[in-house]
């Protein structure tokens, strides 16, 4: 009786040790998880503001926001933010050579997001996540 007496408690630091690695490994998984949707979402940004800017070229005379400009791609890119992106933070530019602004001239549009992990386990400072999309103006 006395032996088994003795050995009351001895797997509470163990526990205490496995538990705190699976946490860790559990939420560098979600914020790993964060940091892959953020840039997926970011690349989509980029896509799409291209895609806005090339459809609304020199030529454009229909449509609203005609000629884009580099404050017209910003409000749009914002304006698509969804879930856990901040609006506001979002940046986007426009790249487009001034010798060269009708149909067949190529649209470059940038996208940063500052991202920031959620654990202290990574790096707290944020970091920009960026990309960019390169599409030719079709009018």
């Amino acid at each position: 009786m006395s032996r088994r007496h003795g050995q009351r408690g001895s797997g509470l630091p163990e526990m205490a040790i496995v538990a705190t690695v699976l946490l860790a490994l559990m939420f560098g998984i979600i914020d790993f998880g964060r940091a892959m949707y953020t840039y997926s979402f970011v690349a989509q940004l980029a896509r799409s503001g291209a895609r806005w800017a090339i459809v609304r070229g020199t030529g454009c005379t229909v449509l609203d926001h005609c000629s884009a400009t580099s404050a017209n791609v910003q409000a749009y890119v914002q304006s698509l933010s969804l879930g856990m992106t901040n609006a506001s933070q979002i940046k986007a530019t426009l790249g487009l050579p001034s010798s060269c602004q009708s149909a067949g001239c190529p649209v470059l549009v940038t996208v940063t997001y500052p991202f920031a992990f959620m654990t202290g386990i990574l790096p707290s400072a944020a970091f920009n996540m960026s990309s960019t999309s390169q599409m030719v103006i079709s009018q």
